[in-house]
């Protein structure tokens, strides 16, 4: 990826903060603001062909091209905007913006690593369109660490014996990564994507980040059950804790006959499901988000 940066200025030189600005690459669009010196940088821009367009109510849009190659720095002319040429805020739809988010969310790593996808860092998040949740969905289930997390889980499974019924050597291996991937696939659509969209809600974390300790460990662990529909108001989270039950419901079709327990096991899976989602959410509180490197936010 290559870094592109340049600063906003008026017909007279002067720098302009807060200007909104776009960045087309490819099928790829970024957004970011100039900063109070008027400039703004995109420090993950793909190798070719680009354009910049810089907005700012009660000015004409201003706009640069270029091209880039991998891992270049290039420092853009001044981008110039002249006043009270036009009277457009802002073209971007809010579909565009959805994107544009989402597409930041799957940059998040816990120190570069760790796939971070689901956490809302932006202080402005519109919801989420019915394409995004699922390419959020598939994104985090085969991202390539997630895969090698579940491999390594029936690594231990098969060595410690655990789901007998699958056998032993590479095909009970192979049988417990399967059931793995499974649980992965149908746990992050079904609560990611399938019911989100029947509830119209969404799945994220919104992060707070502010407050005392007490109430974000609190707006944390209430997040588990209270959800932001996708108009915006705070709800019951139908969505994730009816797929967490479903997940573990899921589960009695495809785990040795040994290991199904019924609606036992899929109050346990649920249960166990939504405690985790309550420690993970108090972790991004005070944790996770010092190890994800910060996304370009729009204040």
């Amino acid at each position: 990826m290559a870094r592109v940066s340049g600063l906003v200025e008026d017909a007279d030189g002067a720098l302009i903060p807060g200007a909104r600005i776009l960045l087309q690459a490819g099928s790829e669009q970024q957004s970011s603001m100039s900063g109070s010196d008027g400039r703004f940088t995109f420090s993950a821009v793909p190798a070719g062909a680009f354009t910049v367009v810089a907005k700012e109510q009660g000015m004409a849009d201003g706009t640069c091209t270029g091209t880039v190659e991998p891992e270049q720095i290039l420092e853009l002319d001044p981008v110039k905007l002249k006043a009270g040429a036009s009277m457009e805020v802002d073209a971007i739809t809010q579909e565009q913006m959805a994107a544009i988010q989402v597409n930041a969310e799957e940059k998040q790593r816990i120190g570069g690593i760790i796939p971070n996808y689901y956490v809302v860092y932006d202080r402005n998040p519109v919801p989420l369109t019915k394409k995004l949740k699922f390419e959020l969905g598939w994104r985090s289930v085969v991202d390539p660490v997630n895969v090698a997390f579940v491999g390594a889980v029936a690594g231990i499974q098969e060595a410690s014996g655990a789901m007998a019924g699958y056998g032993s050597g590479p095909s009970g291996f192979g049988k417990r990564f399967g059931a793995g991937m499974a649980d992965a696939t149908v746990g992050t659509l079904l609560t990611g994507a399938v019911l989100p969209l029947v509830f119209k809600q969404d799945p994220r974390y919104f992060y707070k980040g502010t407050g005392s300790v007490r109430s974000r460990t609190w707006y944390a662990l209430r997040s588990t059950v209270v959800a932001k529909g996708d108009n915006g108001k705070w709800q019951p989270a139908y969505a994730n804790v009816l797929g967490s039950f479903g997940t573990g419901a899921v589960s009695n079709l495809y785990y040795p006959a040994g290991d199904r327990r019924g609606a036992v096991l899929t109050a346990e899976n649920g249960l166990v499901s939504l405690a985790f989602d309550g420690f993970a959410n108090v972790m991004q509180e005070f944790v996770l988000r010092r190890m994800t490197p910060k996304p370009r936010e729009r204040e």
